[in-house]
């Protein structure tokens, strides 16, 4: 586990690499390690690398090179071999189960600084290996786990000895005068991260909350996940290097080293039985509006077929008109969500079904729900009260009112009291996006009052 500063090479640092010396150090005792162990393979995770919402890309090829021109040292460059027998085997094992990950849609052959920084120190040791280069997408962290999986497996089958480079720095809101400024969460993502990568306590991974990664600005939570995933069911020795944040972001350096088998470190599992245990929970007490929600995902994922308005609906159900929202989420990330401003439907009951099939297959962010992720998701249906014109921002409340802005036929809308957004600026900055609308464009305010069902 590493971070990838630029400027903690001397040709792009000029002295400023000096201020993480502890980070220095560390790198090169990694690289000596890296060296000790002689690997046939390395696979290097970025974030950097070329990502896709649902889809993993693997760099297709026989080689790549880059240098840090971008970064003012063009004259400090890299090339390395890509191991085509790996990719082929990972992609080929990816493709049998249907997993998103393959050498489809690359940009930029260039290697990303993601792969330059960690790759610099580990040259410095050993170049006898032949590079596997993995990006990152937007799936669930269960996702990123099974990824790491199927490394495992393509290693095992391949006989290779294989060492794993998880790349990415850690929050980059340590301190006001840092790139992204502070938050709160920037610090305690660094304390909890550390604590958890220092210990091998992968299953935790797992468990960190969506918007408190995202508030923490997080760069290498998913590499960090990948490498869990190829370190399945296996006791690790993990050893905490460095942990250094004097410009702002997080840099932090761990190593694992495999030492047997370990039955009971199959985190994914036991990550997946407690949400399915969560969920069936949930379900017990889900009301009408989201039972019917869930019937309408269900049917239509599994058979192509939409619903009809079951028997027994209650009046409210089939006699209102309103507008509504089906929010899908899966692990705490938003899965699908889509809905309508004023009512489009003859009933709320339709109005449901309508848009519950469109934020399961048509919600154009995210890929159709796949049968084996139904009892995995948590489903919230909200329906929209009349809106109201105002003319300030001042007479919103982001917990108690949503908000739709328009400027001209651009119009956009986020509901109220959502995980992440906790203020009125927030919330209208996001709508305004949601519209295409310029974050200093005026457009006209509207706030609505919600019924949420869960």
């Amino acid at each position: 586990m590493v971070p990838h500063p630029p400027l903690i090479i001397p040709e792009v640092g000029r002295g400023q690499e000096r201020k993480i010396q502890d980070t220095v150090n560390a790198y090169h005792e990694a690289g000596a390690r890296i060296k000790s162990l002689r690997p046939d393979t390395i696979v290097l995770l970025s974030p950097h690398q070329v990502m896709y919402a649902d889809y993993f890309h693997i760099s297709p090829g026989k080689w790549a090179e880059g240098n840090f021109g971008q970064f003012g040292a063009g004259k400090v460059k890299l090339k390395a071999r890509y191991d085509t027998e790996f990719v082929e085997k990972l992609c080929g094992m990816a493709d049998a189960e249907g997993f998103p990950a393959g050498t489809l849609g690359e940009r930029d052959r260039q290697l990303d600084h993601g792969t330059l920084v960690p790759l610099y120190f580990a040259e410095q040791y050993w170049k006898e290996y032949g590079l596997v280069r993995v990006g990152l997408s937007g799936l669930s962290l269960t996702d990123h786990y099974r990824l790491g999986q199927l490394i495992q497996e393509t290693a095992e089958a391949l006989g290779r000895n294989v060492v794993i480079i998880a790349s990415g720095d850690l929050s980059h809101r340590l301190k006001e005068d840092g790139p992204y400024g502070y938050q709160k969460e920037g610090p305690e993502y660094d304390r909890r991260i550390m604590e958890v990568m220092g210990h091998g306590d992968f299953e935790k991974l797992l468990e960190f909350p969506e918007d408190f990664c995202e508030k923490a600005a997080e760069c290498g939570h998913r590499s960090f996940t990948i490498m869990a995933g190829a370190l399945d069911r296996t006791k690790v020795t993990a050893e905490r290097l460095s942990y250094e944040g004097p410009f702002g972001v997080g840099y932090g350096i761990c190593t694992f080293l495999p030492c047997g088998q370990d039955a009971k470190r199959n985190f994914m599992d036991q990550y997946e039985e407690k949400e399915r245990k969560r969920i069936r929970k949930l379900r017990q007490q889900e009301d009408s509006y989201v039972r019917l929600a869930r019937q309408t995902i269900e049917t239509y994922v599994r058979t192509g077929k939409k619903i009809q308005v079951p028997e027994g609906i209650s009046q409210e159900m089939l006699g209102g008109r309103a507008g509504v929202f089906v929010s899908i989420k899966k692990e705490g990330r938003l899965r699908g969500c889509i809905g309508t401003i004023c009512a489009v439907q003859t009933s709320i009951a339709e109005e449901i079904i309508e848009n519950a099939v469109s934020a399961a297959v048509r919600d154009s962010r995210f890929s159709p729900i796949r049968s084996e992720e139904l009892d995995k998701l948590t489903i919230s249906v909200d329906v929209l009260g009349d809106m109201e014109k105002i003319g300030s921002p001042d007479e919103l409340d982001v917990k108690r009112y949503g908000v739709v802005v328009t400027k001209g036929y651009r119009r956009g809308l986020l509901l109220p009291n959502l995980e992440g957004v906790d203020t009125v600026e927030e919330q209208i900055a996001i709508a305004k996006r949601k519209a295409g609308i310029g974050e200093h464009e005026k457009a006209a305010l509207e706030r609505f009052e919600v019924v949420r069902h869960y």
